[in-house]
């Protein structure tokens, strides 16, 4: 099925512009994000990039160099507005990080996406929203900063597809633990270079992933780098 977009309507609000640019906006894998199978994939530093899977297909996503968060997002391909959604995935699973054979659900609680493998150490991130210009303002940047946020829309944007929000996604390798007195730590990751996840998609879904540009916190070591990713037939 071919993804299609959603444009809002006068009287709708909608939070899917960038508010700024990279060149995710101009780098699609290809114009409607149709992979070739078994290709092998770059997401750039500080970059994004949106991939269409069929219902069964698989991704493998890897964290070339260890130390880079991966955040991923998936959108239902037939309708943008239902999305693999952390909050009901979390009540589903009764976890708040998945684990291999768990299945990420939509904010209508359908499964999406099923965990196949974790190659890592197995700690993400489920509870933690995607980085932004806000964020970044708030952290005492006073210019533009790429953002996963901003990674997300340009990258549907660039295969023509708008989503109206930015849902809070499966950060990948992102090491935040909830510490006793229930404050939140911001560490590297734990992951070795060439760790990896492969997930299948239970629904036809349009896959984005940010290269995170975090620089501030040590979630990627300050030093953000690249992603990659397979998609199998």
């Amino acid at each position: 099925m071919t993804a299609t977009a959603h444009y809002p309507t006068c009287c709708e609000k909608d939070n899917g512009d960038a508010l700024g640019i990279n060149p995710t906006a101009t780098s699609p894998i290809s114009a409607d994000g149709a992979p070739v199978f078994n290709e092998l994939y770059t997401i750039p530093p500080r970059c994004g990039r949106a991939v269409l899977l069929k219902k069964g297909q698989v991704i493998k996503i890897i964290n070339t160099p260890g130390s880079q968060v991966c955040d991923t997002w998936f959108f239902n391909s037939s309708d943008l507005s239902e999305f693999a959604s952390m909050e009901h995935t979390r009540a589903f699973i009764d976890k708040i990080i998945p684990q291999p054979g768990d299945v990420l659900v939509t904010n209508q609680r359908r499964a999406i996406a099923t965990l196949l493998t974790d190659t890592s150490p197995g700690v993400h991130d489920t509870l933690i929203a995607a980085c932004d210009l806000y964020r970044y303002t708030n952290m005492g940047i006073t210019e533009y900063h790429d953002s996963c946020a901003d990674n997300m829309r340009m990258a549907l944007n660039a295969i023509g597809l708008r989503a109206r929000e930015v849902p809070q996604p499966l950060n990948l390798w992102m090491n935040t633990p909830v510490n006793p007195d229930y404050s939140i730590s911001w560490l590297p990751t734990v992951s070795k270079a060439g760790d990896y996840v492969e997930i299948r998609a239970e629904l036809d879904c349009v896959v984005v992933m940010s290269a995170c540009p975090q620089d501030i916190v040590p979630i990627n070591g300050c030093s953000p780098k690249e992603i990659q990713f397979v998609v199998v037939g």
